[in-house]
């Protein structure tokens, strides 16, 4: 989730990097290649000048993996685009770089519906090894996305708590041969969170990504209407795995996908965070853990219930929105 910084990232523990001056003595830093290296602005020291200091002291040529925490330190929010064009022309210096993750701010930091960011495809396309890629960030802030090919990558992830349907067109749209974990963080239209099951089409048709073997449609308004399309989708055949969590998921949801395609073969079903009955969570565990399916059915959570012109409405939240 998003409330504690991360402590692995691409197989590799998280370590900060809160080094000195250029030309700092790397004697007490873990090797290179060891660690996820989070760079993060601290006190009031600026982001630019930090990232050359990280650059310069580590061995950047093996370094593997990168985080990119908060880049204002205590001063005010500032724009993200000089971290990524810093990304970006720094991509000769990191040729061994195989995960990045864009950004590890908690609540605490900036709360994800204000967290501003930007079209994040020139970074991709600035790393032609990269294997994961991990956005965190506001689709109503800036966040965009377009369509790109990419040979190496296996895992992309989009973490919001509203992700605009022109990025899930794009995802869609994308030629990602080697793509093997999926995860869309759908969110709320009020954050600028709009998709639609149709914008979903080419990622469940199961055409798109013919070595994906993970998928996550997840944190979502319309999470029962999503399930419902899933259980009918092509793609579910090759998964090994699927999440349906953080979202709104009902009775109605689930009632689809115990009806639809067999789900028996997959390894987990991810459901925690959801609406279901204690009746409907039953069934839905005892018609899948026999034939091994991990299922997570944990966080039922109790709707909210206001007086509306028709009478009481029912109300449900996401996960992750604010």
């Amino acid at each position: 989730m998003v409330d504690d910084y991360l402590e692995s990232f691409a197989g590799l523990p998280v370590a900060d990097y809160t080094g000195g001056d250029t030309g700092t003595d790397a004697a007490d830093l873990p090797p290179a290649d060891a660690v996820a290296w989070r760079i993060g602005a601290w006190d009031d020291r600026p982001f630019a000048e930090l990232w050359a200091a990280f650059l310069d002291t580590v061995a950047a040529d093996r370094v593997r993996a990168v985080v990119i925490g908060s880049w204002w330190g205590n001063g005010d929010y500032s724009d993200v685009r000089p971290v990524l064009d810093a990304l970006i022309a720094s991509a000769d210096r990191l040729p061994a770089l195989r995960g990045l993750f864009l950004a590890d701010v908690t609540p605490e930091e900036c709360e994800l519906s204000w967290l501003r960011m930007d079209d994040v495809t020139p970074v991709l396309e600035a790393y032609p090894r990269l294997e994961e890629f991990v956005v965190r960030g506001c689709g109503s802030g800036g966040l965009a996305f377009r369509p790109v090919r990419h040979e190496r990558l296996r895992v992309l992830r989009f973490e919001s708590g509203g992700l605009p349907g022109e990025i899930v067109r794009a995802v869609g749209a994308s030629e990602l041969p080697r793509l093997e974990h999926l995860a869309l963080w759908l969110g709320v239209e009020e954050y600028g969170g709009d998709a639609t099951v149709a914008d979903l089409a080419p990622v469940l048709s199961g055409a798109r990504f013919p070595e994906l073997t993970h998928l996550g449609l997840q944190d979502s308004e319309i999470q029962d209407e999503i399930a419902t399309a899933v259980a009918s989708a092509p793609v579910v055949a090759q998964l090994a795995s699927l999440a349906l969590s953080l979202g709104t998921l009902g009775d109605a949801g689930a009632e689809a996908l115990l009806t639809g395609q067999p789900l028996t073969h997959l390894r987990a079903l991810d459901l925690h965070h959801h609406y279901l009955s204690d009746v409907m969570m039953r069934r839905v565990c005892d018609a899948l853990e026999p034939s091994g399916v991990e299922v997570d059915v944990s966080e039922q959570e109790e709707p909210d219930w206001d007086d509306g012109v028709d009478g009481e409405e029912e109300y449900r939240y996401v996960a992750v929105s604010e």
